[in-house]
Parts: structure tokens; sequence; C-alpha cells
């Protein structure tokens, strides 16, 4: 997909971090990414305004906000996912929903490895996410293997692993490709119902 270049902040929660970055087409202007188990909703909209600040950029100069969707916690990313919404609302500027496994497959054929609680991981190609131990790597799914948990599926499995892309600048960039005003509103990506939300978000993404 061709970059577009429209200065677009993209930001995930959705993990044990506070991640944002600023990019215009294919350069990124500014990146953070902090690690921190809890305390992202309190970090995080301090977190985009020093990203912001760092490349010299007002709010109002932005064209268009991409989220992070998951999978991955439920509360972190309730937490980027209410920022996204809520400034897109007061910038008017469209905010896009990106998921994880989109955003570290960066267009490659590749299976995308991310943590999932009690020592599984979730597993992503060609649009199908299941949840599974390591070792569970089906054996049809030949592509080399990416992202925050690849590293443990490899040596369960001894598949080969490709570089991982920094997350916020990736889903920065798909969001400048694909925001606009007649796109569907961003939505957690979750692989069971939320424990509760409230009755009026949009019904939860729920993969099989």
């Amino acid at each position: 997909m061709a970059s577009v270049d429209r200065l677009t902040l993209g930001f995930d929660t959705s993990a044990a971090h506070c991640a944002a970055a600023l990019v215009s087409g294919d350069r990124v202007l500014a990146h953070r990414i902090e690690e921190m188990r809890k305390g992202q909703a309190e970090r995080l909209m301090i977190l985009l305004q020093e990203v912001l600040a760092e490349a010299g950029v007002d709010w109002a100069e932005l064209a268009a906000l991409g989220v992070g969707t998951g999978p991955g916690n439920f509360t972190g990313t309730r937490i980027s996912v209410a920022a996204g919404r809520g400034l897109s609302l007061g910038l008017d500027i469209p905010c896009e929903g990106v998921s994880l496994p989109d955003a570290y497959a960066d267009g490659r054929d590749v299976v995308v490895c991310l943590p999932a609680p009690r020592d599984l991981v979730h597993l992503a190609y060609r649009g199908e996410v299941i949840v599974m131990p390591p070792t569970g790597l089906p054996a049809d799914w030949l592509a080399p293997l990416t992202g925050p948990a690849a590293e443990r599926v490899a040596t369960a499995t001894g598949r080969a692993v490709l570089p991982t892309p920094d997350l916020a600048p990736q889903i920065a960039r798909l969001a400048a490709c694909r925001a606009g005003r007649d796109r569907p509103r961003a939505a957690p990506v979750y692989l069971r119902p939320a424990d509760a939300a409230p009755a009026s978000d949009l019904p939860p993404v729920i993969l099989p």
C-alpha cells in the first residue's frame, strides 16, 4: 500500500506499553515507546503531546489518527480506542483502527506472534487469528514468524524469524492510507467477548 503524505498520529496501549508515533508519508517525525504494566490511561495523552512537541507539530495540523485495536489486553485496548474516538471528535479528523496483526505483518507473508495471557500466544496468518501454546503453530502455516512473541514460538518450533517493525509508526502509516470519514469507527478486536462494555459502544469484533 502506497504511503500517504499527511500528518498522522498513531498510538497503542494494547500490551504492557504506551507507544506513539507521528508520521508523514514514509518519514517518522517522532516516536516514543514506554514499557509499563499499568498507568497507560494517565500517561497516554501526555505522551501524545510530547510526541507532537518533539516534531514541532500542533494538534490542529493533524490530518488523521491511527489506534491499535488488538488483540491484546482488554483494558489497555479500550484506553487507546477511547482516546482515539475522543480525539477524532474533538479535532474533527478521522480515526482509523489498525489491528496488531496488520501492523506487524507490514504487508509481508508472515505469521504474527503476539503475547497472550497464561503463557499462550496469539497467532495470526492471512486473516485468521488463534490462541495457542507456543508449540501449537499449525503445520500448514509455513511462513516465517514476526511479532513480539516470535522468538518464543521459534524456540518451540524451529521456525525462521523476520524483523519485527516498530508498532506505533506502522499503525500511523496504515491509518494514513486508510483513514476517511466513511470508514467504520475504531473498535477493539477481542478473541472472546469482553467482560463488560458500555452499552453505547459498538459490539467488540469477535474473531474465531
